[in-house]
């Protein structure tokens, strides 16, 4: 590849939905961190050259003893502290990295079942569909309603409907003007692609497992465990 490829692991969300004494990034499944599978992703991945972990400012030095240094990675990681919100954290993530870097991917920490092949799928995807950036997700199969005060106003047409997740994937230069342009204004996005489509920039979506779940609440974490030992088993 011309230019290098960072990936941006965001990691500091408190977890206090999901109940674990050390935060969701640190509770363990299948015998790691869950922030160290979404690392081993990457590190599995030949196209990642960099990677950059975004955590809360005061834990950066224990975020990188329990996570990270344990796995011994060959690809450069970098740790650094994160902003009040998950948009700022990014910001955070991109100052990081220097100008040799063409691509980037930013993943959420709380996703440990990404795998080294979607990563390098999804830059794949990047570099030939000639877009923006490239987010994946899967299309609606629940009915979809508009509720306010545990009332239905609207049932949306599912059809068009998507949950789009992380990695998302991006050109170096899109996602920095599209943080640029957020920040000058004081726009406030739910994702990453929501800030470079509000620039005008084209993302294209592609369909991913529907196994990527984000943990969130406990019950999260022992599906996770599950599965990874599956995987790990085959």
């Amino acid at each position: 590849m011309s230019r290098d490829v960072a990936a941006i692991i965001v990691a500091g969300g408190s977890g206090e939905r999901c109940e674990a004494a050390t935060g969701k990034q640190l509770a363990l499944v299948a015998g790691r961190p869950v922030l160290s599978w979404s690392l081993l992703a990457m590190e599995r991945c030949a196209d990642v050259s960099l990677i950059v972990v975004v955590c809360h400012p005061e834990r950066v030095d224990e975020y990188r003893e329990v996570a990270v240094t344990p796995l011994n990675l060959l690809t450069p990681v970098t740790v650094v502290a994160g902003g009040e919100t998950r948009q700022r954290s990014v910001e955070a993530g991109l100052a990081a990295l220097g100008e040799s870097v063409g691509t980037v991917l930013v993943h959420d920490g709380a996703r440990p079942m990404v795998t080294s092949a979607l990563v390098s799928e999804m830059i794949s995807t990047l570099e030939a569909s000639g877009a923006d950036g490239v987010v994946i997700g899967c299309s609606a199969v629940d009915t979809m309603k508009v509720v306010r005060d545990e009332l239905v106003v609207e049932t949306l047409d599912r059809e068009s409907l998507w949950a789009v997740q992380t990695p998302q994937v991006f050109t170096a230069s899109s996602l920095r003007a599209a943080h640029r342009s957020a920040r000058e204004s004081g726009f406030e996005g739910t994702d990453d692609a929501s800030l470079v489509e509000r620039i005008g920039g084209t993302v294209r979506v592609k369909t991913g497992p529907r196994d990527n779940v984000k943990v969130t609440f406990p019950e999260d974490l022992a599906r996770v465990d599950m599965l990874l030992r599956l995987r790990e088993r085959e």
